[in-house]
């Protein structure tokens, strides 16, 4: 290095760089530190400035700028013309060298800053000065331009004659005087006016906002990290806007966050990854066709009516997901690998450089310079490390995030086309998880993956040093390690077998949980509450043994790796002293440093295998839903018309099944819900109604789904007209979105007034709007709760009239409405709006089908009969008929025609809990509240907390006191060896042994006592190893301890955390679930559970290692080397403040994270659940745009956490490196004043170099706990804050009560919530015992009100409702409700079998169960199915609608209640089976009070009384006869309209 110098600047070896020559700085120091070193710090600034973005609008010249662009290139131009005369006069001012270095180093500096400059003008900083620190930059060479100037006036050469080349030279240097003046001139002068400016600024920002145009300018957010400069992608300054906001409390909704980078942005990221799928299948097509060109004339079948499945099925090889993500990521994913190999590699660096620094410090012989070069090297190194790990950790979550979009829109957009018969072997629970459990799983192995090959890099470098330490004793290491690995691999077994199960377990509690939400109202008509949560918890209890099991197996993984080090040391002494070796302490210390290095790609491997096994079973998972078979609508229809253009839709010799054609012979007898359709003929006409009537579960609906293709072909030939265009269908449970009523209605498409208005009239939903809150922008609950069934109906309805479809399949969309209401419909809608489409109506309402141009008859899946009404009709069932009902209804007064209009204006009763209903998912602000933490440790139990906190202590002092055990041994024996004062620079500690050993060095103290020690070295030797091996056994022992202390409290805490918030949510209100999405509720019951059982336990451990490991560092740093407090002291008060700006930020974006992911979850389920409906409308696409909307949104948030994150790392290792060259620094002064203690320095380097880490691992870890403590903080808010039904009791009734059955009503008063309208207004009515009385009312005039209140679903605002005299308010919930029975208006099944879902408590015997089933005429059905244990499927599919609501008939009908309530419960069911069920319900509840809401008034005409509601008042109460008689009466008109 000297050498170089020296032939560089023509000096002596001796002296290579002189400061002070001849009363003068030197020109080679001049030129080398104060021109060269300044000029090469503008030049990389500069360089960071180039890749601006421009700001597309044209900028005006500005004179300042102009001067500085200018003079720069001037400078350039100037130090490259100053080689010139250089070059000729060869020595004269210095070396050629050294000017051809200085000069060229100078304009390219200046040519790079120009170019900066002209980017920086072109971008938006064209209206400020550009960054400031760039204008101070271009003065540091201007000291050494002064120092030559001078130079050149003292020695009198500036204008000789003598040199002309040194005359031109200093001209030259003039200019470049003048040349800087005039920049500074340029930065100095006024940019531009404010107006000018605010122009510029504001095409600018017009300009960014091509991204996002419905954001307005000024909230508009930057893009994240695109078009900006290299230096603040390093360092991330382009995340300091955002950090600041959120320092400053301005985070509020996930919009502040900036928009990500193009690369990242979904739907490049989706279209990149669907090209490559089609490449793939294509590739896969070319192979079969190739292997297949033999025999496909056959397959392919003629002219696509192929019969059999063949044309279905074919052999085709999927695609593996696996691939696929590959060729698209693959080559991004593949590459940082060398970035992390880079980053390690010089992780290695810091450890070598120390030691040689320390080298250098014992010798005293070495230049000074090589100590400079050491302590460069180590700034630089570590420096240059910091970097490469930080941007693999940024750029690998950058891969990670579009791994996770594909994935997650490829499962989205394969639920949309998978055929619903494939789907139905996944429950909606199992496909939610594989977008959120599974695709976590995957994304995760892209961090396990580069774990993967990296860990046994370093092992083998360890390894190798070993082997240079002890020889061939590493072999003993090497036989244990391998010994581990397998005896690992049979835990990691193990984890993985109880992990698959523990999954199951999981499946199964959500998809209960999910039932259990679906059906709240049910579950508290029947308190079966008891029942639900038994269930529940016994899966948990199933779910939580397999957690155990987990968690105690990674406790014995946890301690093997703890216990390992020492083992293997001990073994390694024991080999070393056999083979006939001297143990010294500089061996033992060495090979415990090394030792150390090994244990950790040991330790982290069986974790990282975990990982990558996790996600092969969540890739085949995924794997396997997305191989299920797509709808082939190509094969499924003729596209050729059959007969003429006039068809609109037409079927010949068409069978068809729900389930696929090869399990058929494996099942059991055929369920209803598998029934096979066979059509043999069946053409409709262009424009005409066809009306399909058949008895419960005939299969109108199948009829329905097959012409959609919702079934599955096995032959014939299915042709409709205009397939593109798709179907307007009215399912017969009407499916709503979680958005407005409007929205609901326009499913997409363009708001047309004419057409809107037109369609809201048709299906009378004009009074509905009015009445609700916000009219038709009121946002209705999910899956329509805030809505009657009547409405939920009509908007379906609406929704599909609005869509203009050629032709509509009604499934009985007049089966929840009363008269009124459907005589409305069937005029204006169905033959009104909808009278020249063609349209096919299942309906049981046969009165409605006189109109109809032609009729089908349908029994078990075939046609009966076709024909005209007047044909079909007599045969479903005679229906009542009033003859004179038109002439009266012509004759009416004057009055009764406005009392029909006051009717009309009816008031919609549930929709009373509206506008709170969209109660956006609340977000709490802040830190995690201390109660959160609190709650967590009484969870765990105080006492356990303590006894963990205390194992660990034990175990973090006694691994210290071994540390310091050996410090001791290796001074006392350098104290033997040489009693000099400077102990340390003793031979016998070996430059190796700083190398490594990060952990445990400790400053050799000196040893006090002067005792003699004994000679023998060995005897020695072995004594201290038995103190340092029982040290270490206690440590091994601590560790066992605290393992199993943590895992046991942790699953304490899983435990005590699911009990408190399932007890909580099964006591919630009704108005709870109401105004709360399912898909809300359900996120606290799986990923936050998931991350309270299995996450957060395993951060809280690494954080409280890491605090612990940190106290124990920070006592043995100080105790062997004070003076490094200085250095500390200022070091964490700037972490500090670094890290709770980091902290705020950072929480917030969490939560954004959290909140921005429930919506995606919610509209995932929604799609499932409205599938039919979103293809057959055919608005498939536009569904896919909204997941992709709503997933662009998370990841926004994602995003930016993440990158949070790096912010903070690159923070704190740059300060860490700051530590490390500061204390090389003082080594290196001290040394020089002789004051040096290598073995002290070489101490606070080697903890200097994982400080650092440790501190930036403690805040990440402690972040990370803290952002999972939000998941204890969600749950802890629903145990603590959910309104809940009273639970007391205030008297004990009899346990026959009530019985006699007498109910009354004493002006009850009851809203939905504070401050709406009341749904009852003083309502009092009394019902005698026995009596039936029949309640009527149009669509929300508070009939179902009545019912909510005597169950007490809702608490009154005054007013009482006595049962037998009894106060119902004064008997306990569970009591009053097991006391009455009540049919409710939505069948609820759950899944199980047909036995648990009549009688979940076990409490009746077969022959009860079959009687009740005979009854309700389902006997043959549940025979078929395979008897009382068939299983029912999820929400009961496999029964038809109307077969649902006997089951749930049947259930009232086991209760031996006195009070028996019916809403509507007969209104999916045929005219005859009605028949015999009101028959039924006759004979069996003769001497039982029974009060039933019916939309079809025959049901009711033989009842005693009838109560007829209005706007939540009693407005007549008497005899049907009486009430049909009085003229004028509600009763009356209700009944005419009903039979028009």
């Amino acid at each position: 290095m000297e050498n170089v110098l020296a032939r560089l600047c023509g000096t002596s070896p001796e002296d290579p760089l002189p400061v002070w020559v001849h009363g003068s700085i030197g020109h080679c120091f001049n030129q080398l530190t104060l021109n060269v070193i300044p000029h090469v710090i503008l030049g990389v600034v500069s360089a960071c400035f180039l890749g601006t973005p421009r700001s597309g609008s044209g900028v005006p010249c500005r004179p300042g700028w102009g001067c500085r662009i200018a003079a720069s290139f001037t400078l350039a131009g100037l130090f490259l013309a100053d080689t010139i005369p250089a070059a000729i006069s060869q020595q004269e001012l210095g070396p050629v060298y050294l000017e051809v270095l200085a000069n060229g180093t100078a304009t390219l500096t200046w040519l790079t800053h120009g170019l900066a400059l002209l980017m920086l003008f072109r971008s938006f900083h064209s209206s400020t000065k550009g960054p400031a620190a760039l204008a101070l930059l271009t003065l540091l060479p201007l000291p050494s331009l002064i120092i030559t100037v001078v130079w050149y006036c003292q020695s009198r050469t500036a204008w000789s004659p003598a040199h002309p080349s040194a005359s031109s030279r200093f001209a030259i240097l003039c200019l470049q005087l003048a040349s800087l003046l005039v920049y500074a001139i340029g930065y100095l002068l006024p940019t531009t006016g404010r107006q000018d400016f605010l122009s510029i600024n504001r095409s600018w920002q017009e300009d960014q906002l091509v991204s996002e145009p419905e954001i307005s300018v000024p909230d508009q957010q930057g893009v994240a990290e695109d078009g900006e400069s290299w230096l603040s992608r390093f360092f991330y300054l382009w995340m300091n806007p955002l950090m600041k906001r959120g320092y400053q409390w301005k985070l509020n909704q996930p919009e502040d966050v900036c928009v990500l980078p193009r690369q990242l942005q979904a739907a490049r990221v989706c279209d990149r990854f669907y090209s490559c799928w089609q490449s793939k299948a294509a590739l896969h097509q070319r192979e079969e066709e190739d292997t297949v060109s033999l025999t496909s004339p056959i397959i392919a079948g003629g002219n696509g009516s192929s019969d059999g499945p063949g044309s279905l099925q074919r052999a085709q090889e999927p695609v593996q997901l696996f691939s696929v993500l590959h060729a698209a990521f693959g080559l991004r994913f593949y590459s940082l690998g060398l970035l992390k190999l880079a980053g390690n590699l010089l992780g290695f660096s810091g450890p070598l450089l120390l030691n040689l620094l320390v080298n250098f410090m014992e010798s005293r012989q070495e230049p000074l310079t090589h100590g400079v070069l050491y302590a460069l090297g180590l700034f630089a190194g570590s420096f240059l490390g910091a970097l490469l790990r930080n941007q693999f950790s940024y750029q690998l979550n950058k891969v990670m995030l579009m791994v996770r979009a594909a994935v997650i829109s490829a499962i989205y957009r394969k639920a949309l086309h998978v055929g619903s018969t494939s789907l139905a072997r996944f429950t909606m629970g199992e496909i939610v998880n594989f977008m959120s459990t599974d695709t976590g799983r995957l994304v995760n192995f892209c961090l396990s993956f580069h774990e993967v090959w990296s860990l046994p890099v370093q092992f083998a470098i360890a390894l190798y040093l070993l082997y240079q330490q002890v020889g061939i004793a590493f072999l003993g290491v090497l036989a244990l390690a391998l010994l581990l690995v397998p005896i690992n691999k049979v835990i990691s077994d193990r984890i993985m077998v109880n992990n698959k199960d523990m999954l199951k377990h999981k499946d199964t509690r959500v998809k209960l949980m999910t039932e259990f939400l679906c059906g709240i109202r049910v579950i508290k008509f029947y308190t079966w509450e008891k029942h639900f949560s038994t269930r529940i918890n016994a899966c948990r209890a199933k779910e939580l043994q397999k957690l155990q099991a987990i968690k105690y197996l990674d406790a014995a993984c946890v301690y093997l790796w703890a216990a390992l080090p020492v083992v293997v040391s001990i073994a390694i002494f024991i080999t070393y002293v056999l083979l006939g070796h001297q143990l010294t302490a500089t061996k033992v210390f060495t090979t415990l440093a090394l030792v150390g290095m090994l244990i950790l790609p040991l330790n982290n491997f069986p974790w990282v295998l975990n990982g990558t096994l996790e996600a092969k079973v969540s890739l085949d998972r995924i794997q396997h839903f997305l191989e299920l078979v797509d709808q082939d609508l190509e094969a499924y229809y003729t596209l050729d018309s059959p007969s003429g253009t006039a068809t609109a839709m037409e079927m010949q010799c068409a069978a068809f099944s729900w389930a696929p054609v090869e399990k058929e012979s494996t099942r059991q007898p055929l369920s209803a819900g598998t029934l096979p359709l066979y059509i043999e003929n069946l053409s409709v006409r262009k424009g005409m109604l066809l009306g399909v009537v058949g008895k419960v579960g005939s299969g109108k609906s199948s009829l329905l789904a097959a012409i959609t293709g919702e079934l599955i072909k096995q032959g014939g030939r299915v042709y409709v007209y205009d397939l593109e265009q798709g179907f307007g269908l009215a399912t017969q449970e009407p499916w709503i979105q979680f958005t407005t009523v409007r929205e609901n209605i326009l499913f997409g498409r363009e708001y047309d007034a004419r057409l809107y208005k037109e369609v809201v009239e048709a299906c009378a939903l004009s009074e509905d709007l009015n009445i609700l809150p916000a009219g038709d922008q009121t946002e209705v609950g999910e899956n329509g709760v805030t809505l009657s069934g009547g409405q939920k109906a009509r908007i379906a309805l609406a929704r599909a009239i609005y869509q203009e479809k050629e032709l509509y399949l009604l499934d009985d969309p007049l089966a929840a409405v009363d008269a009124d209401v459907a005589n409305h419909l069937m005029q204006k809608c169905i033959l009104g709006v909808l009278k020249h489409k063609t349209r096919i109506l299942c309906t049981h309402r046969t009165e409605f089908l006189e109109k109809a141009d032609a009729l089908l008859l349908i029994d078990n899946g075939r046609i009966v009969k076709t024909g005209t009404p007047a044909d079909i009709l007599p045969l479903v069932e005679a229906f009542p008929k009033v003859k004179d009902a038109d002439k009266r209804r012509k004759n009416k007064a004057p009055d009764e025609q406005d009392l029909e209009e006051a009717v009309e204006t009816e008031r919609e009763e549930s929709t009373q809990n509206n506008n709170l209903i969209h109660k956006e998912e609340e977000k709490k602000e802040g830190a995690v509240a201390f109660q959160v933490y609190k709650a967590y440790w009484q969870a765990v139990g105080s006492c356990l907390v303590l006894s963990i906190l205390f194992s660990l202590l034990l175990m973090q002092a006694s691994r210290n006191i071994s540390d310091w055990w050996l410090s001791h041994w290796i001074s006392s024996i350098s104290h033997t060896a040489n009693t000099s004062v400077m102990v340390c620079s003793a031979s016998p500690p070996s430059p190796e042994l700083l190398l490594f050993f990060t952990l445990g060095l400790v400053s050799p103290i000196q040893a006090v006592d002067t005792t003699p020690v004994p000679s023998n070295g060995s005897l020695n030797v072995n004594f201290y190893l038995i103190v340092y091996g029982s040290i270490a056994g206690a440590n091994s022992l601590f560790t066992l301890l605290r393992a199993f202390l943590f895992a046991y409290g942790t699953i304490r805490a899983a435990t005590v955390i699911h009990y408190r918030l399932l007890q909580r949510v099964l006591k919630a209100t009704i108005t709870f679930f109401d105004t709360t999405p399912t898909g809300r509720i359900l996120n606290r019951f799986s990923s936050d559970l998931y991350t309270v059982d299995d996450h957060l336990p395993f951060m809280l451990n690494i954080f409280l290692a890491d605090m612990y490991g940190l106290l124990g560092m920070l006592v043995i740093i100080t105790y062997g080397l004070p003076w490094i407090g200085l250095v500390l002291l200022p070091l964490a008060a700037l972490y500090f403040s670094i890290q709770r700006y980091y902290r705020h930020t950072s929480r917030e974006l969490k939560r954004f994270c959290s909140v921005t992911l429930s919506p995606i979850y919610t509209h995932f389920s929604e799609t499932l659940s409205g599938l039919s409906s979103i293809r057959a409308m055919r608005a498939t696409q536009r569904f896919e745009l909204e997941n992709q909307l709503r997933l662009e949104r998370n990841q926004r948030c994602l995003f930016a956490s993440n990158t949070a994150m790096q912010w903070l790392d690159i923070r704190l290792q740059m300060i860490g490196v700051a530590v490390v060259t500061a204390i090389a620094g003082i080594a290196l002064i001290q040394h020089q004043k002789q004051l040096g203690n290598p073995g002290l320095v070489g101490l606070a380097l080697s903890y200097a170099l994982s400080l650092t880490n440790l501190l930036s691992g403690l805040i990440s870890s402690f972040t990370v706990t803290e952002t999972m403590m939000v998941s204890v903080e969600r749950t802890e808010e629903y145990t603590t804050d959910i309104p809940t039904e009273p639970q007391d009791k205030l008297v004990q009734v009899a346990a026959d009560w009530p019985s006699q059955g007498l109910v009354e009503f004493q002006q009850v008063v009851l809203s939905y919530q504070v401050g709406l309208p009341n749904a009852l207004d003083g309502v009092s009515f009394t019902v005698y015992p026995g009596e039936k009385v029949g309640i009527v009312g149009r669509t929300g005039s508070g009939k179902s009100t009545l019912f909510l209140a005597l169950f007490r679903m809702l608490e009154l605002k005054s007013g009482r409702i006595l049962l037998d005299g009894v106060d119902s308010q004064l008997v306990g919930l569970e009591e009053l409700r097991s006391r009455l029975a009540i049919i409710p208006q939505d069948p609820f099944l759950f899944s199980g079998s047909v036995r648990e879902n009549l009688d979940p408590q076990g409490i009746r015997t077969d022959a009860e169960l079959q009687e009740v089933l005979e009854q309700c005429h389902l006997w043959d059905a549940v025979t078929q199915m395979g008897g009382l244990d068939s299983k029912l499927g999820e929400r009961g599919r496999n029964l038809s609608v109307g077969q649902r609501q006997l089951v749930c008939l049947a259930r009232a009908l086991l209760t031996q209640a006195k009070v028996l309530c019916i809403d509507e419960a007969t209104a999916s069911v045929d005219q005859k089976t009605d028949q015999l069920l009101q028959q039924t319900i006759r004979q069996r509840f003769a001497d039982k009070t029974v009060l039933t809401i019916a939309h079809r008034l025959n049901t009711i005409l033989d009842s005693d009384r009838v109560l007829v509601m209005q706007e939540g008042r009693v407005a007549e109460l008497d005899s049907p006869t009486r009430l049909s008689k009085k003229d004028g009466s509600l009763f009356q008109h209700l009944l005419h309209s009903g039979q028009q």
